[in-house]
């Protein structure tokens, strides 16, 4: 019972941030959710900032501090093995569900597309945004990633076979085409507010803080690294690695420690 209980617990995980993802399309993008980045503000614009920045700063903290191995280390003594990437997912989808519930809304345009072909080139970008993200998930291994893999080997009895140091095409391009993905996600839209700049600052200089760690952890972990991180472009592809085949010699599981 224990063993299955721990992979319902996974699937629950997995339901969670799934929807929680749904939503953020729908949050991010001003569509159909009934609260939205830019729905009507409430609050004054200083109380409304302070509130934001708090929420992200809770955001960045669970979802940095949580993936750091020290922390794995300690939070395995309490919680099984199997379970700890699930729990990971659960904290992070309650962090942004907490976001999408307190974020305020504050007004205010930057910019504005008024031809449609800008606002159709944004939307496109939008979405590829959230494309690349999912795809980079895939391109490694999803279910790992989520914490599924983990969950269904205990359940079976066994342990969840180390996965290999390998290089998909995507992570031949870039070292962490996830975070490309994000950075589409939240610069791309066809008007731009107050509320809108202030989440895709705060996202954006967390993601860049974020990789520093990442990449730390991934050269002590896997000393193949350091001549990936010389071979490979962190975020910005050259067109040589873009249209060419690359070569097959290393990469990583980079998302996992997101």
């Amino acid at each position: 019972m224990k063993r299955l209980s721990v992979f319902i617990y996974g699937l629950a995980c997995y339901a969670v941030f799934f929807a929680t993802f749904l939503y953020a399309i729908g949050f991010i993008g001003n569509l159909i959710v009934p609260k939205s980045i830019d729905s009507v503000p409430q609050a004054p614009l200083g109380t409304a900032l302070v509130i934001n920045l708090l929420l992200l700063g809770v955001f960045a903290v669970q979802h940095s501090l949580m993936a750091r191995p020290f922390f794995k280390r300690w939070w395995t003594r309490i919680i099984h093995p199997a379970a700890e990437r699930s729990t990971y997912v659960l904290f992070s989808s309650l962090a942004l569900i907490l976001l999408f519930a307190l974020w305020e809304p504050m007004g205010g345009v930057i910019w504005s597309l008024e031809s449609p072909a800008g606002q159709w080139a944004a939307h496109a970008a939008y979405a590829f945004g959230w494309g690349l993200v999912l795809f980079s998930t895939c391109a490694i291994n999803h279910f790992d990633l989520f914490g599924l893999r983990q969950t269904w080997a205990y359940a079976r009895g066994r342990e969840p076979e180390p996965l290999k140091f390998v290089q998909p095409w995507i992570y031949r391009v870039v070292r962490h085409p996830l975070y490309v993905g994000w950075f589409f996600v939240m610069w791309a839209t066809p008007t731009m507010t107050v509320a809108h700049l202030v989440f895709a600052l705060g996202t954006s200089i967390y993601m860049l803080v974020a990789i520093q760690f990442e990449e730390h952890d991934l050269q002590n972990a896997h000393p193949e690294y350091r001549d990936y991180k010389k071979r490979v472009p962190m975020l910005i592809p050259s067109l040589k690695r873009l249209f060419g085949t690359g070569d097959d010699a290393s990469a990583t599981e980079v998302a996992k420690h997101s």
